[in-house]
C-alpha cells in the first residue's frame, strides 16, 4: 500500500512539473529587454537640476503642451514613486515579467570618479528582485549636459565628461564585474556578460588613440575570464557616435562601422530608440516604418548580430523651452504592429539569440515609456504580452 501510494504521489509530481513547464511558468521563448533611466530617485549630484528632491519626475510634472492638441503633461498611473525603494521596485518588476518583458538594460553613468544614478540599482532593482529578471549594463558613456536641464535654454552646456583614461577605466571594470557581473540575474549570451556601450566615439576619445582603446578592451575581457566567466560579450549601440572608420590606424582602409566593431571585438549591436535612426516627427507609423525598414539594410552591412529594437514613441519636450519634434498618435495598437515585426526578425535569424530591445521603460521625459499612463493604462505593457509572454 505504502508503495502504491508513493507511485501515485511520484506520478502527482511529474504531471505537475510538465504542467508548469507548458503552462505560465514555462521559459520565456524571447527575451525582451527594455531600457531603463534611472533618473527617478533623488540624486544628490543632479539636485541644481531638480531641487525638488524627486529626481526627474519634477520636469514631468512641470511640464505643459507647446500647441493645441500636444499632450502634455504625461501623469504616470502609479504615482511619481521612488525607484530607489524596494517595495516601488518590486511592483516594476511585477509589472515587466507578467507581461513578457524579462530584462531591464539599466543605462549606467560615470563622472568625476564616480557613479551616478546607481541607487535604483543597487537599493531599488537588486533588493526587490530575488531573480526573478535579467538585466545588464549599457554604459551611458556621454557627455553629461544642460540637455537634462529644461530651465537652460543652451543644450550645450557641459557638467561632465562621459570619456575616462585608461586608470578610471580600470576601476570601472572591477566595480562592474563584481557588483553586477557576478550577480545571478545578470544577463549572458552563451555564459558570457553582457556589457553596452552606448557611445564608441567617446570611448576611444578618453583613451587618446584607437590602439589604446583595444587594449583596455581586451583587458576588460581579461578581467571577465579571470573572474570565472568564459569571455565578455560586447554590445554597441548603432547610431552617429559610432564611428566608420579608425582615425590613426593604418590597416582601415574600408571605411564601415562594420570594419570598427570588428577591430574592437565586439560580438552584437541594436540601437536605442528610433530617434537616433529618423527624425522624429508626426504620425508614429510613418517613423516606425522608415527605421524598421533599416533592418534589412543593418544586415547586410554588418557581420555580427543586430538585435531589432522597438521604439513606444518620442516627445522630449518636457526638457525643452521651445518647442522640439515629437510623435503622433503613439497607440499600443501601432506599438503593436512593430512588435511583431521585431519578432518576425528574430524568427528568420535563428543563428542568434532571440533579443529584442524596447526603448524604453520609463523615458517619461522623451516621451517613450511602457509604464502605465492615465491615457493607456497598462496598454503598451499588454502589447508586449500579446507578442512575447508565453
Amino acid at each position: 500500500m505504502k508503495r502504491l501510494f508513493g507511485g501515485l504521489v511520484l506520478c502527482f509530481l511529474l504531471f505537475v512539473s510538465q504542467s508548469c513547464q507548458q503552462g505560465g511558468s514555462q521559459k520565456q521563448a524571447y527575451d525582451v529587454a527594455a531600457f531603463y533611466w534611472p533618473a527617478y530617485h533623488y540624486e544628490p549630484r543632479l539636485e541644481h537640476i531638480f531641487p525638488d528632491k524627486k529626481g526627474e519626475w519634477q520636469v514631468i510634472y512641470n511640464a505643459r503642451p507647446k500647441e493645441p492638441g500636444h499632450q502634455q503633461p504625461k501623469v504616470p498611473l502609479w504615482g511619481y514613486t521612488d525607484e530607489a525603494d524596494p517595495a516601488v521596485m518590486d511592483k516594476k518588476i511585477d509589472a515587466a515579467v507578467s507581461h513578457g518583458v524579462n530584462v531591464f538594460i539599466f543605462d549606467w553613468y560615470w563622472y568625476d570618479n564616480q557613479p551616478l544614478l546607481e541607487d535604483c540599482i543597487d537599493n531599488g532593482f537588486l533588493k526587490a528582485n530575488h531573480d526573478r529578471m535579467q538585466f545588464y549594463i549599457m554604459w551611458a558613456n556621454h557627455d553629461a549636459t544642460s540637455y537634462w536641464d529644461p530651465k537652460n535654454p543652451d543644450k550645450n552646456q557641459l557638467y561632465w565628461k562621459g570619456s575616462v583614461d585608461r586608470k578610471t577605466f580600470d576601476v570601472i571594470v572591477d566595480r562592474v564585474i563584481s557588483r553586477y557581473f557576478k550577480n545571478p540575474s545578470y544577463y549572458k549570451i552563451d555564459g558570457k556578460p553582457v556589457f553596452c556601450i552606448y557611445e564608441l566615439n567617446n570611448f576611444i576619445k578618453g583613451f587618446g588613440s584607437p590602439e589604446a582603446a583595444k587594449e583596455a578592451l581586451d583587458y576588460f575581457r581579461e578581467k571577465t575570464v579571470a573572474a570565472g566567466f568564459p569571455g565578455l560579450h560586447l554590445q554597441a549601440i548603432l547610431w552617429s557616435a559610432l564611428p566608420k572608420d579608425i582615425e590613426g590606424v593604418p590597416a582601415d582602409k574600408t571605411g564601415t562601422q562594420d570594419h570598427v566593431l570588428k577591430y574592437f571585438g565586439f560580438n552584437s549591436l541594436t540601437n536605442y530608440c528610433w530617434a537616433h535612426l529618423q527624425n522624429p516627427e508626426g504620425d508614429y507609423d510613418k517613423w516606425a516604418t522608415a527605421s524598421t525598414d533599416m533592418w534589412k539594410s543593418f544586415d547586410s552591412s554588418f557581420s555580427i548580430p543586430y538585435f531589432p529594437n522597438v521604439t513606444v514613441s518620442w516627445d522630449a519636450n518636457p526638457r525643452f523651452i521651445p518647442r522640439t519634434g515629437y510623435i503622433s498618435n503613439p497607440t499600443p495598437e501601432k506599438f503593436e504592429r512593430y512588435l511583431r515585426k521585431a519578432r518576425d526578425y528574430a524568427d528568420q535569424h535563428p543563428e542568434q539569440p532571440k533579443l529584442i530591445t524596447v526603448n524604453a521603460w520609463n523615458e517619461w521625459s522623451e516621451g517613450s515609456y511602457l509604464e502605465p499612463d492615465t491615457t493607456f493604462k497598462m496598454g503598451y505593457l499588454d502589447a508586449v504580452k500579446s507578442v512575447f509572454a508565453p
